[in-house]
């Protein structure tokens, strides 16, 4: 399959909610947020899908990089920001923040996967720019 088709970005796409879906199962709601994040990471390694954690996002402003950087949870084959909640409430500028990594990153699609919830179905938002 090639890399750069709407094929395979939609193959990640699933992939990314079926991780979400199994580790919900697996582990339930109530753990810390990097949990998620190591066993979401692990779960990626597994199905041989790269990955960075923690990827720096530059702030460019006025023609200068600023230091003050801003950090994805997960950059899934340099093609989906993934970011993992782990929060009882949602909160509007989560979609805010990654509808913003989504445009200084110049990609088009994201998650907000948040595992405080009784169903993983509703803790999974999908972000198009």
């Amino acid at each position: 399959m090639n890399k750069d088709s709407k094929e395979y970005l939609d193959w990640l796409a699933q992939q990314i909610v079926d991780i979400a879906y199994h580790l919900h199962v697996a582990l339930g709601p109530g753990l810390l947020e990097k949990v998620y994040e190591a066993c979401f990471c692990h779960e990626l390694k597994k199905r041989d899908i790269p990955f960075i954690t923690q990827q720096k996002v530059p702030i460019i402003y006025d023609g200068i990089e600023f230091e003050e950087a801003l950090r994805m949870d997960i950059l899934v084959d340099n093609k989906i920001i993934i970011e993992l909640k782990a929060q009882e409430n949602s909160h509007p500028v989560w979609e805010a923040q990654l509808l913003s990594y989504l445009r200084l990153t110049n990609k088009s699609l994201g998650f907000i996967i948040n595992f405080t919830v009784p169903l993983i179905k509703d803790g999974i938002k999908r972000r198009v720019l």
